[in-house]
């Protein structure tokens, strides 16, 4: 094996953790003398970019983040093997409109359905958050009927805060860290504690890793105290720091 293999780690993540990602990697190179090879999907959906499809069609990882209900989906199927798991952070959705809109209140249950009832475009996206929306959320709050002529499926790397700012949607739905890599949106907020939905993010090291114990080290970092920051910042919390089983 060559010292460029062993020295690189290939890291699959979710869209949840693209931005601090960048940065975090960036520390590590420094810190190990490594590359950080990164790419991102969606946790969910059957887009070419999903990560569940990269995976089942035998794209090669070290390290793997993703929704951890998606994992597990992986891993009980037989297509990835970790040999060391851990949760990361924790993602809340957001509600989001592009700069210069109204702004309107999304903090109840009866006002986040108004802004859904007036708006003429909804988008959300193929991941976890996307999948909550078109199958749960809607049916909660009663309007799922009313919408169905609104909504707009927004799929692989593509940012449903792109579409809300180019003026393909009016309204965005997404991970609120998602809606943060975007300008010219405004997040008008989190949705209702009633209706919220909190994925937890997990991070895995590939049984096939080229070098587990660096892979191992790059899990590690994420889930310390050293990378804290960065990920708050990023609009996520901290998941609790016990290694999954």
């Amino acid at each position: 094996m060559s010292d460029t293999l062993e020295n690189e780690l290939k890291v699959l993540t979710t869209g949840i953790l693209k931005q601090p990602l960048r940065e975090l990697a960036r520390q590590f190179e420094a810190d190990h003398g490594c590359r950080v090879a990164a790419s991102w999907g969606p946790s969910a959906g059957n887009s070419p970019e999903a990560n569940q499809v990269r995976i089942k069609n035998g794209e090669h990882v070290d390290v793997l983040l993703m929704v951890s209900t998606g994992m597990d989906n992986l891993i009980r199927e037989g297509h990835f093997t970790p040999v060391v798991r851990q949760d990361v952070v924790t993602s809340k959705i957001g509600v989001a409109v592009r700069q210069g809109h109204p702004s309107v209140d999304v903090s109840s249950v009866e006002a986040l359905r108004q802004v859904l009832l007036n708006a003429h475009s909804i988008g959300y996206s193929e991941g976890a958050s996307g999948s909550y929306v078109e199958n749960t959320l809607f049916k909660r709050i009663g309007i799922q009927s009313e919408l169905a002529g609104k909504m707009h499926l927004v799929l692989g790397q593509k940012f449903v805060g792109e579409a809300v700012a180019s003026g393909e949607v009016e309204v965005g739905i997404q991970q609120i860290s998602e809606l943060k890599l975007v300008s010219d949106i405004t997040i008008l907020g989190p949705l209702p504690d009633a209706v919220q939905y909190t994925s937890v993010v997990s991070g895995a090291v590939s049984s096939k890793a080229r070098c587990q114990d660096l892979a191992t080290r790059f899990l590690d970092f994420l889930c310390s105290d050293a990378a804290t920051d960065t990920l708050l910042k990023a609009g996520l919390e901290i998941a609790p720091r016990q290694i999954a089983p």
